[in-house]
């Protein structure tokens, strides 16, 4: 008989990557595996950068409203040295954080830790976002998962941004984004280009 230990009580260190645009459910899916792991009686602490502070100061909610209590930090190494006698980390808005991320993670899954990061993949002008390229490059699995345009009903692309502003980080909900696919997203900037905001 196969002793299969790749359930929820015995996973050996691994990177678990969750990727993709706003409201395409990547913070619904942290917490779901999260809780699950909770259920399984294992150790888990969740981390999220402390600028985060949209729906709550300390808690990682998702834009249904879900919530799981989390630590916010500052930067990626506070997260090792938080980390400790902990057998599965959670990761949110990973593209907020330094590429040093990269590096804690790897470090966390090398002592066995199971690390489950969720973050944007790209920033609203389709450009990969902060340590998340070299997270997907490294992680054992890769989840993408995806909103619906808001314009057309396909799979959304890219959070194309609704309000000027060059800033790469800028927090927001749905009155400062919107999901759209590939073709829709090309129309919004060539609009935009020619001065066409609704």
């Amino acid at each position: 008989m196969n002793n299969n230990m790749s359930g929820e009580a015995h996973r050996p260190g691994r990177i678990e990557v969750v990727c993709g645009s706003m409201f395409s459910g990547k913070t619904e899916e942290l917490i779901r595996r999260l809780k699950r792991a909770e259920f399984a009686k294992q150790r888990v602490e969740i981390f999220k950068p402390s600028l985060d502070t949209r729906y709550s100061e300390i808690d990682v909610v998702s834009h249904d409203r879900h919530s799981i209590p989390s630590t916010p930090v500052d930067s990626s190494s506070s997260i090792l040295l938080l980390s400790s006698d902990i057998d599965v980390v959670g990761i949110d808005e990973a593209q907020f954080f330094d590429n040093g991320l990269v590096g804690v993670c790897n470090e966390l899954a090398n002592r066995g830790v199971r690390v489950i990061v969720a973050g944007l993949d790209m920033d609203f002008k389709g450009v990969p976002f902060g340590p998340m390229p070299a997270l997907c490059a490294v992680a054992d699995e890769v989840t993408k998962v995806h909103a619906i345009c808001v314009r057309c009903g396909a799979l959304a692309y890219v959070s194309h941004r609704l309000v000027h502003n060059d800033k790469r980080v800028m927090l927001g909900e749905q009155s400062e984004y919107e999901p759209l696919c590939r073709e829709c997203y090309r129309k919004a900037i060539e609009e935009e280009k020619a001065g066409k905001w609704e």
